[in-house]
């Protein structure tokens, strides 16, 4: 998810999401940011309570993991 939908979804300016909630998430390790947007990790997932969603294998990494930078 782009930086600009996460905004709009939150009612936020981009500039608290990048530099506010964003760090924290990571920190957290509910959040990886990727080359193609944000993804919730499977720590986040489980926190929340819900399934993970099956990741298509086309989008799996060098090194295993969805979008490895």
């Amino acid at each position: 998810v782009g930086v600009e939908t996460m905004a709009a979804a939150l009612s936020e300016p981009r500039d608290a999401i990048e530099d506010i909630i964003e760090p924290f998430l990571i920190q957290c390790g509910y959040l990886q940011r990727t080359p193609r947007g944000r993804l919730l990790t499977s720590h986040a997932f489980r926190h929340l309570g819900l399934n993970e969603p099956s990741r298509d294998p086309a989008q799996i990494g060098l090194f295993g993991g969805a979008n490895d930078e």
